[in-house]
């Protein structure tokens, strides 16, 4: 591993710095290097962007025009996305925050190391050369998504110290951004889509609206040592769970509506029965949590993470085969 008095480039710094570090001779220690790879690769957190497929899934149900002539496209869209987008973010959020606790996907962080900006570079660049190559709306959007990604958690700009405005930024990029950036791959004029598109991408922000704070409630007392005032950290244990059970209940009946403005009931039968396990799962937890407030812990955050996003893919994805 790097000595802690190891100089480590400021993030905003560390295109400058490459060379430098390269001719240094102790970094061509091979232990060392295929450690410090190892545990940046872990830092990416790549496992832990299949929580965010359902917005994914979700616009490909909607995009009628999208079929199975076009496996190859979506299948690197989803690369672009879920597997160079979000893991990059994820990398230099680690890479600023420096957790020592358990982050989501990982219960026990290694230490962040120069490596870690090296990879979060590369899939940066990966990920805009390749959404380039096939639209170059796309590309820009996916570009602005990397920028807004990296203020959240650079120290000059943080946005993540601001509890609503860290919010509304993350909700509205990884929802209805996301959204309408899939339809710009596939070369739709974003500027002139129906109403309900806009709606559905609407929904894609509301659901992630209500979900995220759930990701940070067992995180208070990390987030009170960096100073960070996360949503959840203002809400409260407690308060986090009903704002998120409105939240939810909110973004199902605006979905619901929607689908039957649209004619699409069988998504509205559909919804119910695979978003069963998540309001079981919801409201099991909420009487633990509020017997014993220990029990919003890391553990049974992961598992409510993973129940919601595997219920809500298996729903878009049914209904993708439906249609």
């Amino acid at each position: 591993m790097i000595p802690r008095n190891h100089f480590i480039p400021k993030p905003h710094l560390f295109p400058f710095f490459t060379l430098q570090l390269l001719i240094e001779k102790r970094y061509f220690s091979k232990k060392t290097i295929m450690r410090n790879w190892i545990d940046a690769w872990l830092l990416m957190r790549i496992p832990f962007s299949i929580f965010l497929m359902p917005v994914f899934w979700f616009t490909l149900s909607d995009a009628h025009f999208v079929g199975t002539n076009h496996f190859l496209e979506i299948v690197v869209l989803f690369t672009i996305i879920h597997i160079l987008v979000y893991p990059a973010s994820n990398g230099y959020n680690s890479y600023c925050d420096k957790d020592e606790t358990p982050v989501g996907g990982l219960v026990s962080p290694p230490k962040v190391n120069r490596e870690l900006i090296y990879l979060v570079t590369l899939f940066d660049v990966l990920a805009v050369t390749i959404s380039a190559y096939y639209n170059t709306v796309f590309a820009c959007m996916m570009l602005i998504y990397i920028l807004v990604s990296k203020a959240y958690s650079w120290d000059k700009i943080r946005l993540k110290k601001y509890p609503l405005i860290s919010t509304l930024v993350v909700s509205f990029f990884q929802g209805f951004w996301v959204y309408l950036s899939i339809f710009a791959f596939f070369d739709v004029n974003v500027f002139a889509l129906p109403v309900q598109t806009y709606i559905n991408a609407s929904v894609a922000s509301m659901f992630l609206l209500g979900s995220y704070p759930l990701t940070q409630i067992y995180q208070h007392k990390s987030d009170k040592i960096r100073g960070d005032k996360t949503l959840s950290l203002l809400l409260g244990i407690r308060g986090t769970l009903l704002f998120s059970g409105i939240g939810f209940s909110l973004a199902t009946l605006v979905f619901v509506i929607n689908k039957y403005v649209e004619q699409q009931n069988y998504q509205i039968i559909n919804y119910f029965i695979f978003t069963l396990p998540i309001g079981l799962f919801l409201s099991w937890w909420s009487i633990k949590v509020f017997r014993n407030p220990e029990n919003a812990d890391f553990k049974h955050t992961m598992r409510m993470n993973a129940v919601s996003s595997l219920s809500m893919s298996a729903l878009f994805i049914a209904n993708i085969i439906l249609k």
